[in-house]
């Protein structure tokens, strides 16, 4: 495998919104892309050629986070108007509401299992729910200002949170407590998440700064003034070796976080680009932007063989057989070997189930994913139905009430 980088490409333009893009996140078999705007309108873009995108309507307000389930069977919609919508990405559209929040819902979030919801908002605070009948389980409450993002971690144990407070908060989900404050003196963060080794979190700062902290040692790893305004979104490849960010100074920028340097700087947009994410693979990424655009893009650069630039940091002396799937030093290793270089290889990853035994054939795996994603519609389709039943009794209550009236008159 060569070790020279190929450059990312542009490989589609989707055009279709009529405000600004805020939000976006691919399908887990990267069939779809899900993005909302200002708009107000949630749309399913298909990536397969000839395939027309569907265009969902239902919030009366702007539109300031999408989200596909785990399976890519819902899709979550987080909107001004105070409300989370989950859609079946179909041509039907069909969609349950719930009214989530006192304020704007800035975020939504599943959990890896696809179970709960995650939302956060401008009424300072960030609740979690099931996604099986949206039933309210908990709220966090300690942010003093707009809580513009939060996220779960890999393992769904933690949840961190980004707010205009200018604290990101990391959350222990079982005790309901925050474990840990980390402070911004520059400006807000509008956007964090986890790598996906699940020891570390990414923010995007206001004050055009990326910054990587680990969070067992509460510890600033890495601190990234790539960027000439504000950084609006983030999004880690899986692998966990380079980090993908979305600024107001209209570029996308390309970070590799083992060497901690800056790897591409990419020009699409006409003016902010307001989000980026990796596809489920990180053989593809999609940014959006104010230019109403979502733009569809070839990764290439994640074909690199890891295993030389670990020979040059004399991190391992084994070869990892890498591609997508690099298995990087365990987090002690990485540690001691931290002192030498930028401290980049502090945030050396361990792929999302890298060391886990194979005791699950493929196969089994992907009859069982099926059915998971099948049961994801049918209790969407049950909440849908119970909907329409509900508005039925009552039409049914209305029309006796007023046969009565009719039959007293008489």
């Amino acid at each position: 495998m060569s070790s020279v980088m190929d450059d990312p490409t542009l490989e589609r333009h989707f055009k279709g919104h009529r405000d600004a893009v805020t939000s976006l996140d691919f399908s887990s078999n990267m069939k779809q892309i899900a993005s909302g705007s200002v708009d107000a309108c949630v749309m399913i873009w298909n990536t397969r050629p000839q395939m027309r995108a569907y265009r969902f309507v239902g919030h009366k307000d702007a539109v300031t986070c999408v989200q596909f389930s785990p399976s890519g069977h819902l899709v979550a919609s987080a909107s001004r108007d105070k409300t989370v919508r989950l859609w079946v990405p179909s041509v039907k559209g069909e969609s349950t509401v719930f009214r989530a929040h006192t304020g704007t819902v800035r975020s939504v979030s599943f959990s890896s299992d696809g179970q709960t919801l995650l939302t956060a908002s401008d009424d300072k605070s960030i609740k979690v729910w099931t996604v099986h009948r949206q039933k309210f389980l908990f709220s966090l409450n300690q942010h003093i200002n707009w809580v513009r993002c939060a996220r779960f971690s890999p393992d769904g144990r933690l949840i961190v949170s980004a707010s205009d407070d200018k604290t990101v908060k990391l959350w222990d989900k079982n005790s309901r407590e925050c474990i840990h404050s980390f402070c911004e003196h520059g400006g807000y963060v509008s956007h964090a998440d986890f790598h996906p080794s699940g020891t570390c979190i990414a923010a995007a700062c206001t004050d055009n700064t990326v910054k990587v902290w680990d969070i067992r040692t509460h510890k600033l790893l890495q601190h990234y003034p790539v960027h000439s305004a504000t950084v609006n979104s983030l999004s880690f490849h899986p692998s966990g070796n380079y980090l993908i960010t979305a600024s107001s100074d209209s570029t996308l920028k390309i970070l590799d976080l083992l060497e901690g340097r800056l790897l591409y700087t990419l020009h699409g947009h006409q003016g902010p680009a307001s989000c980026v994410s990796f596809s489920r693979t990180g053989e593809f990424f999609a940014s959006g932007g104010a230019d109403e655009q979502v733009m569809l893009w070839k990764t290439n650069f994640d074909s690199v063989d890891y295993s030389e630039v670990l020979e040059q940091k004399g991190a391992r002396d084994e070869k990892a057989s890498v591609h997508s799937s690099y298995r990087g030093p365990s987090a002690q290793e990485s540690g001691a070997a931290g002192q030498s270089s930028q401290k980049s290889s502090s945030t050396a990853p361990v792929s999302p189930g890298a060391g886990q035994p194979d005791s699950v054939p493929a196969a089994l795996a992907s009859t069982l994913q099926h059915i998971i994603g099948q049961l994801d519609v049918l209790t969407q389709t049950v909440a849908i139905l119970e909907q329409r039943l509900t508005l039925t009794e009552d039409k049914l209550k209305e029309c006796m009430q007023m046969q009565r009236q009719s039959v007293s008159e008489n």
